[in-house]
């Protein structure tokens, strides 16, 4: 998934940016509010980090803008307000979840995951598909019961199909949920990492799971499907 923060401290972005990415995610990062507003309000991320003090636009107003151009992206605030009208008032004001500063980063991970499975309809880590089960806690994958071992990208790839099954995902969407915008972009690279998926998947007596539309993209594929 990709997720946008937008953090003025060099240091705790930093530090939350490499955890974010060791934990799987694509980060891009903004040490501002008018770059981060710019950046999310093109719609494109699974899920967007917040500070409140921010140089140049204020967070609440970057969260203002978002709500007012109906994007529902969650939004996870980082603030030092702890005042219990403040905290009412992000609520009210369209954020989904906060974390107060200081923080444990292996808590803003978990709300973070957490905010992305109910964002898209997931209430429960175990995400499954026809015979296929995807533990986003873990980032482990069983077909039939029996494990499959993907590469990180790879399991990136089929998290993001399972969010959307029966949808049609292009290359280009998978391209923009998965790297950052300090990664050179080629399409091809999707095709590599989807031909290894299905081979992974392919086990004897299973049906294939990933199904290609031409000039369209992916979509994960059921034995019952028309």
């Amino acid at each position: 998934m990709r997720v946008l923060l937008i953090e003025d401290e060099q240091r705790l972005a930093g530090n939350v940016a490499e955890a974010l990415r060791e934990a799987g995610f694509a980060v891009d990062l903004a040490l501002d509010g008018l770059t981060g507003s710019d950046l999310a309000e093109q719609g494109m991320y699974d899920a967007v980090v917040l500070d409140l003090m921010l140089p140049g636009r204020s967070g609440q107003s970057v969260l203002h803008s978002m709500r007012h151009k109906r994007l529902d992206t969650p939004v996870l605030v980082l603030t030092a307000q702890e005042g219990k009208e403040s905290i009412i008032e992000l609520l009210n004001a369209g954020a989904d979840d906060y974390l107060g500063k200081p923080f444990d980063l292996g808590e803003l991970l978990a709300r973070i995951k957490a905010l992305i499975r109910r964002g898209k309809g997931a209430s429960h880590p175990v995400l499954r598909f026809a015979d296929v089960e995807l533990n986003t806690l873990s980032q482990t994958v069983l077909r039939c019961g029996q494990p499959i071992f993907l590469s990180p990208t790879e399991y990136r790839i089929l998290e993001y199909l399972i969010y959307r099954p029966r949808a049609v995902v292009s290359k280009q969407e998978l391209l923009e949920h998965l790297y950052d915008f300090d990664w050179e972009h080629h399409s091809n690279v999707v095709e590599v990492h989807i031909s290894n998926l299905r081979r992974k998947l392919n086990l004897e007596g299973t049906e294939p799971l990933i199904e290609t539309l031409r000039h369209r993209g992916y979509r994960l594929h059921q034995g019952d499907m028309p």
